[in-house]
């Protein structure tokens, strides 16, 4: 056991990650060495940071807890904390099923475990965080919670309605991480395009990333997680108008069919969802466009997946996520509809999708060839430099890789590269100029 070390794991998603990051600050600036995520924490205090989305997230995070309990008792940790959705929803039974957990916290009051270690919150360090990510890229949270009431989703259940950062406080944050020499920013919210609705009632994400890219040191802002109904149109005209606003978006269409887009309450029509995507290309020529498709969901027939298959031959997304449904207790759906769609069926749809997006994305990356396009390096990996374009998020996006040879490339450093081949999911390049 390390004394005076913490150990923080983060399970799920970039939102969590940005938690983590603050209670990192504290722990830092009490004193503390940190390491997040190690293979095998040795921490004098632990703290895992649980998903609580779906199923298979949640099992991942007992099963790290669990894990966690059995070193504890081993003594080769200290103190064992839990916080995140899992917590936030399920504490009561956790605290009954895994007493050796000193203490649960939910999403939103974390930092009392430095109380509850007889330590105080260091005010300076107020809302600042320790990066974890590569230190040229950072994610940017501007809200918590969501107002809308997809059948689906135990994400409002976690995280309670939307509230919106203000806008003086994200656009200090930038700044404040911009000078410890942040140059690329993936703006996250459970809903990005709801930002500021719950202050005045209006939509002010399109003001926010305008401010943003006006910041001297931001070198790309991507958007992520949006929502296609009452988009804000006037956030487009914000990406064609600053160079530093990345043709970027990541929005989750779930369907397509009527009659589940219906079932799922996602307050969109078919023709509307053709719609919506028919105009992001024709506002934002060369846009990339990231989406999450749901197959399986109660009531999901042949044909509704038929429909989907053809919008997505439609649509060519660059990029596209897909999962099989997974009921959800305390949901809309759960309550309301059986989940009688067989998992060999859903497995199968999700094959059958998959394999689609794996031909469509090989025909897109293939047109990148012979072109030369603007990537940042993010690390490098045996005989590659790893990198980058504007249209690809990290870790969850296409990379381009560079051979290793007499130029010594640095992380964090833009370049020119000239695309000289093309994989289903990657590029290949070198340097020019």
């Amino acid at each position: 056991m390390r004394r005076n070390h913490v150990d923080i794991i983060t399970m799920g998603c970039s939102k969590n990650l940005v938690d983590s990051e603050r209670l990192i600050k504290q722990f830092q600036a009490l004193g503390y060495s940190c390491t997040h995520d190690a293979d095998l924490p040795r921490g004098e205090i632990v703290v895992v940071n649980t998903c609580g989305f779906i199923g298979d997230a949640k099992q991942e995070s007992i099963n790290m807890i669990l894990q966690l309990a059995q070193a504890k008792e081993e003594g080769r940790i200290g103190h064992l904390f839990v916080m995140g959705c899992l917590s936030q929803r399920y504490r009561k039974e956790l605290e009954k099923e895994i007493p050796q957990v000193d203490r649960y916290y939910g999403k939103f009051d974390y930092m009392n475990v430095l109380h509850d270690l007889g330590l105080a919150e260091v005010e300076d360090c107020r809302g600042k965080r320790s990066i974890t990510t590569p230190k040229h890229y950072a994610y940017l949270k501007i809200s918590e919670g969501c107002n809308r009431r997809c059948a689906y989703c135990a994400i409002p259940i976690c995280t309670g309605k939307h509230v919106s950062r203000p806008v003086d406080e994200v656009l200090d944050e930038v700044r404040d991480l911009v000078a410890q020499g942040v140059k690329e920013f993936q703006v996250i919210a459970q809903e990005l395009t709801f930002y500021g609705m719950d202050i005045d009632g209006k939509r002010h994400i399109a003001e926010l990333v305008d401010k943003m890219a006006a910041i001297k040191g931001v070198r790309w802002i991507r958007l992520h997680y949006a929502y296609p109904h009452q988009f804000p149109y006037e956030l487009l005209e914000v990406v064609n108008r600053h160079d530093n606003v990345c043709k970027y978006l990541d929005v989750a269409l779930q369907h397509v069919s009527d009659h589940m887009l219906a079932r799922m309450r996602r307050e969109m029509t078919c023709q509307q969802t053709y719609d919506f995507v028919r105009r992001l290309r024709e506002t934002v020529p060369g846009i990339a466009l990231r989406t999450t498709m749901m197959v399986g969901f109660p009531g999901e027939t042949e044909d509704d997946f038929n429909q989907m298959m053809d919008f997505v031959r439609w649509a060519r997304f660059e990029r596209l996520g897909a999962f099989a449904y997974s009921e959800e207790e305390g949901t809309y759906s759960a309550r309301h509809y059986v989940d009688d769609v067989p998992d060999e069926v859903k497995q199968d749809r999700l094959g059958r999708l998959m394999a689609l997006q794996q031909q469509i994305s090989a025909e897109i990356e293939a047109q990148a060839v012979g072109k030369t396009m603007k990537v940042v390096i993010d690390r490098r990996e045996g005989d590659y430099y790893i990198g980058r374009t504007q249209y690809s998020s990290p870790e969850v996006d296409p990379e381009v890789l560079i051979e290793v040879g007499k130029r010594q490339l640095r992380r964090g450093v833009f370049y020119d590269v000239r695309i000289t081949d093309a994989e289903e999911f990657d590029l290949y390049g070198e340097v020019v100029g």
